[in-house]
Parts: structure tokens; C-alpha cells; sequence
């Protein structure tokens, strides 16, 4: 089967790529490489996936479509799996037109492509920002209509736009929303990379609240295991992909000092409205559809995240960050 994996070069597209191949699948990775975090990451996780013979990497745009066309008319694809996506809540307030761009005109660039070119199957990423001001654990039949930044609101719109080419032209879409993911070579604005390469640096780290809010800190092999099974399903779904055993943040600064061996410092600054207070994830659909579950804990995933900073560090103690 080909497919092609929009946003290779990030965390979550990375992971999903390299699980495809490692099942012999052949991948064409696409990827605009932006300088949201520091290049180096994306090149890195990259040239991982160079290794395989079966992967293909493009540097593209997804909001380029005649380039994109131009792809779907060198390689056959049977299932696209859409990861490519402007990330975090705080900077989508500051810069919302290119969240709209890239997480829904580019998403819509892609189904417009299926449609024309017979492709007949989306795995969409999709996030909890969604489920803002609803109760826990998070389902997925609630109504997640108040989007508190731009951010949850331009997913949103991917996700209606992918039932419209559901119920217009058959297209599958299998919408996952993901719960706070994290791992090795993870996204440096997210509090697992960041604190972590700042506590190695000897610098303080800089917490919106008191550390009391909860995450469902969801390790990155897990959430790329449930993708990748989600390949077998029809028509329209949404699926919680989390861990479904949320922790304070206080926790998780425990963890890297016990693994990093060193104390953390922090920055108290007010909690962020746009940020949620907590996330837990309802993962009965997943078990049910998927077939899934995740299997690595927070101390686990915080540990084996340790390990790769430190395995790495003679590079990445220069990124930016």
C-alpha cells in the first residue's frame, strides 16, 4: 500500500512513518520543515526515517496545491495520513491565519485531491483542545462547539470538513484526537521537551499555574501504534487517543528531576486562558475499534525521553529553544 504521511518531520508524522515501514508499507513523507521549532529536530527525525528504502520525503506544503497535485500525480496513494498541522494553543492566538491555512485550507487541499484522484481513505489528526469546558473523561459524542483558541478551532473545521467529503464522495476519514503526546525528540514548546532541556541547560523552567492542572500525557510509540490501526476502519469516525490517566504537572517536574538527577527551577507565571485546566481521555472507542490500549506510563516514557536527551546531547544542548 502507498501512503502518503503529511507532516513526517514532526513528532507525532515521525513515529507514524517509521511504524508504516517497519510493516513494510511505502511511505512518502511530506513536510515543510518551518522554523515554528528549531529545524534541527525535524532533519533529525528525518534522516531516521532515510534509513528505510521504502521512504520517500518530499519538502512540500500542504497548502501548496499545485505542488501537492503534482505529488498525487507522480505517486499512487491508497490512504493519506494527515499529521502535518500548526501546533500550540498560545501561538495560534498570535498568528491565527496560519492555522486556518495549513490545519483546514490544507486539510481541504487534501480531500479535494482524494476526490480527483480516487483516493479513498484519511487518518486526520485531530486534539483534545477540543473538549475545553466539557466534562471528564472526554467522550467523543460531546458537542465541542466553543474552541477556546484558534488553534482547537481551525481542527474543528478539519474535522467537519472531513465528514463533508465523507458523506459527498465515500472518502473514509478516521479523525484521532490526541491527548498531550510526548516522547523522544518531542516538540520543544511542550512541557515534556522543554523542561526537560532546561533543566539539563541549568536554566529555570517557566509554569503557567501552580502545577496542580492534569495532562493525559500520552508517550508518542503508543499514539503511533493506535494510528496505524486505525487504518483498517470505514466511514467517519472520531477516536480518543489518550492515556487515559491524566497527571499533574507538579508530577511530572518530579519525574525529571528523579531522572535527570538534577533540581528543576521554576518561573511561576499566571495560568493562560486559552490553556485547558485538565484533559482525560474516555478510551473506550479505541479499545472497542482498535483494538487498543496504551501501555507506557508516565514514568516509563519520561524515563526513556531522559535517555534520548542524553544519548543526543552533544547535538541538541545547541538547539534553540
Amino acid at each position: 500500500m502507498g501512503v502518503l504521511v503529511t507532516g513526517s518531520a514532526g513528532l507525532i508524522g515521525w513515529k507514524v512513518s517509521e511504524k508504516l515501514l517497519e510493516k513494510d508499507y511505502k511511505v512518502v513523507g511530506v513536510d515543510n520543515l518551518n522554523d515554528y521549532y528549531d529545524p534541527k529536530l525535524k532533519l533529525w527525525r528525518t534522516e531516521q526515517l532515510k534509513r528505510f528504502p521504502n521512504f520517500t520525503f518530499y519538502e512540500l506544503d500542504i497548502e501548496d496545491v499545485s505542488a501537492l497535485r503534482e505529488l498525487f500525480k507522480k505517486h499512487r496513494f491508497e490512504l493519506i495520513v494527515n499529521e502535518a498541522a500548526r501546533a500550540g494553543v498560545r501561538y495560534s492566538i498570535e498568528n491565527p491565519h496560519v492555522y486556518f491555512s495549513t490545519n483546514t485550507q490544507g486539510t481541504l487541499n487534501l480531500l479535494e485531491l482524494m476526490k480527483d484522484f480516487g483516493v479513498k481513505k484519511m487518518i486526520l489528526a485531530s486534539t483534545s483542545s477540543l473538549y475545553a469546558g466539557q466534562p471528564m473523561p472526554f467522550k467523543e459524542e460531546l458537542p465541542v462547539n466553543q474552541p477556546i483558541s484558534p488553534y482547537a478551532a481551525s481542527k474543528k473545521a478539519a474535522e467537519v470538513l472531513g465528514y463533508t467529503y465523507h458523506y459527498l464522495y465515500g472518502i473514509d476519514v478516521i479523525v484521532l484526537r490526541y491527548f498531550t503526546v510526548y516522547g523522544p525528540a518531542g516538540r520543544p514548546d511542550m512541557a515534556v521537551f522543554n523542561f526537560i532541556y532546561k533543566t539539563l541547560k541549568g536554566k529555570p523552567i517557566t509554569l503557567y499555574g501552580d502545577g496542580s492542572q492534569r495532562r493525559d500525557f500520552t508517550y508518542v510509540d503508543d499514539v503511533a501504534e493506535a494510528t496505524v490501526r486505525a487504518i483498517d476502519l470505514e466511514g467517519y469516525e472520531i477516536i480518543n487517543v489518550g492515556n487515559n490517566h491524566p497527571r499533574a504537572v507538579k508530577e511530572l517536574i518530579e519525574l525529571i528531576e528523579r531522572y535527570t538527577g538534577r533540581e528543576v527551577r521554576i518561573n511561576y507565571r499566571d495560568f493562560h486562558k486559552a490553556d485547558m485546566k485538565d484533559t482525560w481521555a474516555d478510551i473506550t472507542k479505541a479499545q472497542k475499534l482498535l483494538g487498543w490500549k496504551p501501555t507506557t506510563s508516565l514514568e516509563e516514557g519520561v524515563k526513556r525521553t531522559v535517555e534520548w536527551f542524553k544519548e543526543n546531547w552533544s547535538w541538541v544542548k545547541d538547539l534553540k529553544v
